[in-house]
């Protein structure tokens, strides 16, 4: 049985600058073993399967894999996913919020004039990072421990860890010693003024990720929070390894932060599942 197939490029203005991801419409029918095997056979860092809402609030369901696992919440698929649905005619319930089930729950996702962006999830871990492990991660990172400014659990479904170097530069001149076998942030600010607010690499297990939602999510609520950062801002990603993604963050009144970014349709057409 064909289904209607997308590739879509996220945070980025430019194709194939961004991150991509599969995104097969009309999953509904499927086994959880024929997902697995089409994620795993794609082989981007992930895959969506978009079917029928299970919640009478949410305007679509979308299952997410990596290569070997599923995921309850990842944030360029979030993007990536809401965008196919709409260009393949889906129509939400409100024109301005779409809601996406997952996972993770109901995710809020605006509809803006130049980009999409989702209401960033809750933490399942926060706080303080054990002294043993962020000493293990400057080892895997090949920096002195001094270099790492502060460290935070910021896990909203992934499985992140983030840690500060002392600015942009610091980051985009780690070369990792190693694979770091944990789901790893590495942040540092640009200098005021700057039209960046941060640079932003994420290691995944053992691949540095071109560009992810769900880390700079969590991150901008660390470092809103503690004063180092102001939103609005614009976040840097995949530098380091030829990309420019661009992440958008704001706040609402309420401290809702919004994680946003454009998506560009790379390929089109059908899938045999």
């Amino acid at each position: 049985m064909t289904r209607r197939f997308r590739q879509v490029d996220v945070f980025t203005a430019v194709p194939l600058l961004g991150n991509p991801v599969a995104v097969v419409l009309d999953a509904d029918g499927l086994e959880d073993d024929a997902l697995q095997t089409f994620a795993r056979w794609t082989n981007l860092s992930e895959t969506t399967f978009v079917l029928a809402p299970g919640d009478a609030e949410a305007d679509y369901r979308v299952r997410i894999f990596t290569p070997s696992r599923e995921l309850p919440f990842a944030g360029h698929p979030t993007l990536g996913t809401c965008h196919a649905w709409l260009q393949a005619g889906g129509r939400p319930r409100d024109e301005r919020e779409i809601v996406q089930e997952c996972g993770a729950g109901l995710i809020r996702i605006r509809r803006g004039p130049e980009r999409l962006a989702f209401a960033a999830p809750p933490l399942i871990r926060s706080g303080a990072v054990e002294r043993e492990l962020v000493e293990r991660i400057a080892g895997m990172l090949g920096v002195a421990r001094e270099a790492i400014v502060d460290s935070q659990w910021v896990d909203n479904g992934p499985g992140w860890v983030a840690v500060l170097l002392e600015d942009a530069e610091a980051v985009l001149s780690v070369e990792p010693r190693q694979p770091v076998g944990i789901d790893l942030g590495v942040v540092g600010l640009y200098p005021p003024g700057h039209e960046l607010a941060i640079e932003v690499r994420a290691f995944d297990i053992n691949v540095e990720d071109p560009v992810t939602g769900s880390l700079n999510a969590s991150v901008a609520g660390w470092l809103l929070a503690n004063g180092r950062l102001e939103a609005p801002y614009v976040a840097s990603q995949g530098t380091a390894i030829g990309r420019r993604g661009r992440v958008h963050v704001s706040t609402d009144a309420d401290g809702t932060i919004w994680v946003g970014g454009q998506s560009i349709t790379c390929v089109e057409g059908e899938v045999r599942l």
